[in-house]
């Protein structure tokens, strides 16, 4: 087995949907890539970081106001809306000539601590831009059906705007009609003294009480 430098493989984002009866939510990306030289693909070992670019789309000032913990006030956000990783994950694609599609199956955290979620929560409509980097190998057939490998760099990315509906959609399908909070046992411990106290039937009604009071 001998390592080739060869034309890098290009990668596009076809569409986007929900992986059905998943144990947690996960969106299946369908996604596309030809190999320019069109050899006889045997693999491609891939690492796929994808990464959120808020820059690439506009706001209103309602999103604008949600959006503060993440990027500040909106004078500022010419310098603090740059790009951070939503995830990193790992794929094999099958053999093939050519081209090809395969499925990227990335899971979905509903963890409002995160930045990513954050941001996807803040957004009514529209699209969420993304970028998609692409590392890993290329394993082929080379001259004398010996085996060639030939590096993918991190510079093979590929642009994206998914919808926010199809998020939505995800994580509507395992937490409807809310979603979850972290508290910390102290916190925890307080606010089940509080429901107790109060005879609450559940949580949301303690906590509606609570922010009524701060109101």
């Amino acid at each position: 087995m001998s390592v080739d430098v060869t034309t890098d493989p290009v990668f596009s984002v076809l569409d986007v949907d929900a992986v059905p009866h998943a144990a947690t939510p996960t969106l299946a990306f369908s996604m596309h890539v030809s190999d320019p030289d069109g050899r006889a693909v045997h693999t491609i070992a891939l690492t796929v970081q994808v990464q959120i670019d808020p820059a690439r789309r506009t706001y209103d000032a309602q999103t604008r106001a949600r959006l503060v913990d993440l990027f500040g006030a909106p004078e500022r956000w010419g310098a603090t809306t740059h790009s951070f990783r939503w995830a990193q994950v790992d794929v094999l694609v099958p053999g093939f000539t050519g081209a090809t599609s395969f499925t990227l199956q990335l899971p979905c955290s509903y963890d409002l601590e995160l930045a990513a979620v954050k941001y996807f929560y803040s957004l009514p409509d529209g699209a969420i831009p993304l970028s998609f980097h692409f590392t890993g190998m290329v394993l082929y057939a080379g001259e004398h059906d010996r085996l060639q490998v030939a590096q993918v760099p991190w510079s093979c990315t590929t642009k994206w705007l998914m919808p926010v509906s199809a998020w939505r959609r995800t994580i509507a399908a395992h937490y409807p009609g809310g979603g979850w909070v972290r508290l910390t046992t102290p916190t925890l411990d307080s606010l089940l003294e509080r429901r107790a106290a109060r005879g609450d039937h559940d949580f949301d009604q303690t906590v509606a009480a609570l922010l009524e009071q701060d109101a």
